[in-house]
């Protein structure tokens, strides 16, 4: 599933170029366990530079002491491996700007119960 909740088009996707929006839509599936949100919609990745060889993936936790770190490391390459062509994965974990809950969509503060 994508973060739209719809599912990707496999084969469009192997034949396509990796596109911010592609990776974005795959990062989408990566769940933050302790809250059951993806980390897209959390607000945790910053950015997507995608270069001939690798994608990089600039984000953050939501507490630099979380422990979730080298599990979502491991999710975030896991998710990207399907990319087109396979590019080297890399996460660059950054603390500014410092992750605040405000960074989170609409619909993660639904499911966490912001909104009724």
């Amino acid at each position: 599933m994508t973060r739209q909740g719809k599912p990707l088009d496999v084969a469009a996707m192997a034949a396509g170029p990796v596109t911010d929006d592609l990776v974005l839509d795959l990062l989408g599936d990566v769940i933050d366990p302790e809250l059951g949100v993806d980390i897209v919609n959390l607000g945790l990745v910053y950015g997507v530079d995608i270069g001939a060889d690798a994608v990089v993936v600039r984000m953050t936790l939501t507490t630099p002491g979380c422990p979730l770190h080298a599990y979502l490391d491991d999710e975030v390459n896991r998710r990207l491996a399907q990319l087109p062509g396979a590019p080297q994965v890399l996460v660059d974990l950054v603390w500014e700007p410092q992750w605040e809950p405000g960074m989170m969509t609409d619909e993660a503060k639904r499911a966490l119960g912001w909104f009724r």
